[in-house]
Parts: structure tokens; sequence; C-alpha cells
């Protein structure tokens, strides 16, 4: 599993992981669509707007390895503003390949990606 170096652990001044420590010897954790409805909580749309922020920084629109990025916080923005990047694609990999869909991420978090 291959650590991002650089890329925040959480965000700061809450609960909300980004990355994981080691990885599963039983295998990566699932990456799933998870519905965003809009009654969310506020810090729970801050803390996907940091994420999608430190991805875009760290990546920009390039293809990147899931590696110690936390499933469930890449679960709230995949199929929309993070897709895969491989067909096919595996859920279940540390070496599985996404992207930042640049039109879909200005679109839901503008500030995200610099305005």
């Amino acid at each position: 599993m291959i650590k991002h170096r650089g890329f925040p652990g959480r965000l700061p001044g809450s609960d909300f992981q980004f990355t994981i420590r080691r990885g599963n010897p039983k295998g990566a954790a699932r990456i799933v669509v998870r519905e965003r409805y809009r009654d969310r909580r506020p810090a729970d749309r801050i803390a996907d707007e940091a994420f999608l922020a430190a991805l875009w920084e760290q990546f920009g629109d390039a293809p990147f390895e899931r590696g110690n990025l936390d499933a469930g916080r890449l679960s709230w923005l995949f199929g929309r503003e993070v897709v895969a990047a491989e067909d096919p694609f595996d859920p279940e990999s540390y070496e599985a390949l996404l992207r930042v869909d640049e039109r879909a991420a200005r679109a839901a978090f503008p500030e995200a990606l610099g305005g």
C-alpha cells in the first residue's frame, strides 16, 4: 500500500479522517457510492470539500493510486467528483487507480479547486 506523503491525515480540529495508518492484511475496505443528501451536517460538507481540495492539490486531474486514502471519505465523493481511472476497477484494492473529475468537482465544490 502506497502512503501519500504530504497528504493531510485528517481535517484539522476534527475527527474526520483522510488517511489510514496501515493496510488491512485481509484487504482494503470497499469504496462504494454513498448518497449525499441535502440535510447533511455542515461539518460533513466541510470535510468533503477539504478532502477534495487536498486531492486536487496533491494530484490535480492525474490518475492516482488509492493507497492509504480512507475508503469512507473517498466513498462520499466516489462516482461524482472522484471516479475510477481504470477499467475494470477493483473497489477493494489499495492499488486501484482513481482521478478527480474536474468538471464535477468544480460544479459541486468550486472553492475546493481554487474558484
